[in-house]
């Protein structure tokens, strides 16, 4: 899957390798063929966004690295587009704030969860949860309510990038920190969640992970600044002005 030969100078280069990198997944039984869907609806708001880093999904991004590092518990949920297109920058992020990873799957067979533990580790990642299983999400009737009990179920903190809504929702319920991954606003994970990220994961966790390793000496007063100045509306309201006016 690293494979792809796509020269960096090409303008949709970054487009380009996030698609081939779902495709390839979806060949090794890593993605679902829904990832494709999901992937092409969510490059059409990073298109709006100008496919960059706005401001706001930088404070987002330092404001979810505070929550990571200050977490009694916190748990990175990985799913087959996750796991496609940044498996070892996820391996990167948790090395640097602590956290555990866990694989989460709507469409859940033992084979694709086994394929995805094995490619974290093959990233890098030495504990991967999520084939337990000896948890549930209260209130979901499908397979994405599974979870570790020592894992998403006993977190505090839990970074959902790309997320159902209804899971987003119902870990909100549960009275979990969410940080949320996901490049439509107006999105029910968006919207539910403590921190949304709005920004492309291939920029988004890279860059929470830069701001955990610059805040790794940060007192407890300093996160919680940060993680109290943060304005969730405010970031979500940023967002949609900067896809209403298609990335101007």
């Amino acid at each position: 899957m690293d494979d792809i030969e796509i020269p960096e100078s090409h303008p949709r280069y970054e487009s380009l390798l996030t698609r081939h990198r779902i495709e390839a997944g979806v060949e090794a039984g890593i993605t679902s063929r829904q990832g494709l869907i999901a992937q092409g609806r969510g490059e059409a708001y990073d298109y709006l966004l100008g496919e960059e880093t706005i401001p706001s999904a930088d404070d987002a991004a330092r404001a979810a690295a505070a929550h990571l590092l200050a977490a009694d518990h916190a748990v990175l949920s990985v799913n087959g587009n996750v796991a496609a297109l940044v498996p070892g920058e996820i391996v990167d992020l948790a090395a640097a704030t602590g956290a555990d990873i866990e694989v989460n799957l709507f469409n859940r067979t033992d084979e694709r969860m086994r394929a995805i533990v094995e490619h974290l580790q093959d990233h890098g990642a030495e504990d991967v949860k999520g084939l337990t299983a000896d948890g549930r999400i209260p209130g979901l009737d499908h397979e994405r309510a599974k979870v570790d009990a020592d894992g998403i179920g006993a977190a505090d903190v839990v970074l959902v990038p790309l997320e159902d809504g209804d899971r987003a929702e119902a870990l909100a319920e549960m009275g979990k920190t969410e940080l949320v991954i996901d490049l439509n606003p107006l999105s029910r994970s968006a919207q539910a969640a403590t921190v949304p990220i709005v920004d492309n994961i291939i920029r988004a966790v890279p860059n929470v992970t830069a701001h955990a390793r610059e805040l790794a000496d940060a007192s407890d007063a300093e996160l919680a600044q940060i993680r109290d100045d943060f304005d969730a509306e405010a970031a979500l309201e940023a967002a949609e002005d900067r896809i209403r006016s298609g990335g101007d």
